[in-house]
């Protein structure tokens, strides 16, 4: 199950004003991101910003938020896994809230949400033995950490349930299924499943 790294504030069910007006950054600090999921930067940004607009509280984002997506390996998610939860592996997605809350520094200022980060080895893996593709399954941890960011969590059923229910929506309008069908392994993937 994804993690996120620290809490973020609460989230709540609403729509935004507009996400296409939100600054999302892609960093590939891996390149064979680039072979995995070719339209990464698009997909990630659509991703993010179909999330924010679904699950943003307006009056938290007011006209102007930033965040930033990045494509990084297993080393570097272990680094930062291992640094900020003390869980010394990799794991598929990180969420970093900002450290002010969500809260611009200044009047006017835009509101800094936070980081995710994606472990490319992991999620391609991932994606391998539930028989997903990879653009489907990185698209889905893009959402699951962009719902962290919002303060979503699943350490609670209640919670959980919430949470699941606002990524499926998310995801269907995205083109991508219910990642939380059961699905078979792919052919190929032997004493996997």
């Amino acid at each position: 199950m994804p993690r996120r790294a620290e809490p973020a504030e609460k989230g709540t069910l609403g729509i935004a004003r507009s996400a296409a007006d939100m600054d999302i950054a892609v960093r590939i600090l891996d390149p064979a991101w680039r072979r995995l999921w070719p339209a990464a930067t698009r997909s990630a940004r659509s991703a993010a910003r179909t999330a924010l607009d679904a699950a943003a509280d307006p009056a938290r984002l007011g006209s102007g938020a930033e965040m930033t997506i990045v494509l990084a390996d297993d080393g570097t998610v272990r680094r930062l896994n291992r640094q900020y939860r003390g869980i010394d592996k990799p794991t598929n997605v990180l969420s970093f809230g900002s450290t002010n809350g969500g809260r611009g520094s200044a009047a006017g200022s835009p509101i800094i949400l936070g980081d995710v980060v994606l472990a490319r080895e992991t999620v391609a893996a991932e994606a391998n033995v539930q028989g997903k593709s990879i653009t489907d399954h990185a698209v889905h941890l893009v959402v699951h950490g962009v719902l962290h960011l919002l303060g979503h969590d699943h350490q609670a059923v209640k919670e959980a349930d919430l949470m699941e229910t606002i990524e499926i929506q998310v995801l269907a309008r995205l083109g991508v299924a219910n990642p939380y069908v059961t699905r078979l392994p792919r052919r190929g993937a032997r004493g996997r499943a």
